[in-house]
């Protein structure tokens, strides 16, 4: 990969990172059951991720693959990970702070890591793996900011939730990281999505969850929710094609810091120096691992 792709690559990521990041504020504000509000955010999300699909948005390795095929196993196998995900950190986000919920599920680089120097052998290198323990104290730290700030209900159960949130994560993205050695992009966030779509109506209805948005805001959180999913985790899921796992979930680290700041402007959710501090940490961790990522670009 040149320098320029590399860049290239690394920008769609960021920005996919940083939109990603105003997903739990939308999920706070839609009125559904937190399986449904998963189930909307991908219905709404499907329509365009079809158009994107269809139209041959595809890389030069997805020959062959479009929406009248069979489904690609290893993007249903992305999408049951995702319905997981989602509701693991759905549920998470109503027990515990909006930044407590995003950093402890980002956690998912120890997991992605490892399981990506076992899997795909992608051997990390020291000076990433510096980044990596930065970063991660980082996000400690700011989880441990919030608890000591007092923002939110905080409890156990929702922290351990968005623990278990990282590892279904994880196997997302390197299902994703497989799926997309041979299908593009939109093929694979429109098979994953539609194979996670009846995971989580099923699990709502098994909640006895609240299935519709009650509010008009409810309905413009779910709308929004879709954008996300299209505009943010479909640039992921781009740059999951052309960047090391590992280099990628950790980029994704950025996400807790958004929702931080924008839980403590809408939700009130103070964020105290500690916070500030992991923050910082956390940022510091994600730029020196790329750049550890670029050097052996």
């Amino acid at each position: 990969m040149t320098h320029a792709s590399y860049r290239k690559a690394m920008a769609v990521l960021i920005l996919g990172a940083c939109i990603i990041g105003f997903a739990p504020i939308l999920v706070r504000l839609s009125s559904a059951g937190p399986a449904a509000t998963g189930f909307w955010r991908l219905a709404f999300a499907l329509p365009a991720l079809a158009i994107l699909a269809q139209s041959g948005a595809r890389d030069a390795g997805s020959q062959g693959s479009g929406l009248m095929a069979l489904p690609p196993i290893m993007a249903v196998w992305a999408g049951l990970a995702f319905a997981a995900d989602l509701g693991f950190w759905h549920y998470a986000l109503g027990f515990t702070t909006v930044a407590n919920a995003t950093v402890l599920t980002n956690l998912t680089p120890i997991v992605v890591t490892t399981l990506a120097w076992l899997v795909f052998k992608e051997v990390p290198q020291r000076l990433f793996l510096t980044g990596l323990v930065l970063a991660i104290t980082g996000a400690v730290t700011l989880a441990h900011g919030a608890a000591s700030a007092g923002s939110g209900r905080n409890t156990g159960l929702g922290d351990a939730l968005a623990v278990g949130t990282a590892f279904w994560y994880a196997l997302y993205f390197l299902a994703v990281r497989k799926a997309r050695q041979t299908l593009s992009a939109p093929l694979v966030m429109f098979w994953s999505s539609l194979a996670a779509l009846p995971c989580l109506i099923v699990f709502a209805l098994v909640m006895h969850e609240p299935l519709w948005p009650t509010t008009a805001l409810g309905w413009f959180a779910c709308l929004g929710l879709g954008f996300v999913h299209v505009a943010g985790q479909g640039s992921i899921a781009w740059a999951l094609g052309r960047l090391p796992t590992a280099i990628t979930s950790l980029v994704v680290l950025i996400q807790p810091v958004i929702a931080a700041v924008v839980g403590w402007i809408l939700f009130a959710e103070a964020i105290g120096p500690w916070q500030i501090v992991g923050g910082a940490l956390t940022l510091s961790g994600v730029v020196l691992a790329q750049w550890a990522a670029s050097r052996v670009q």
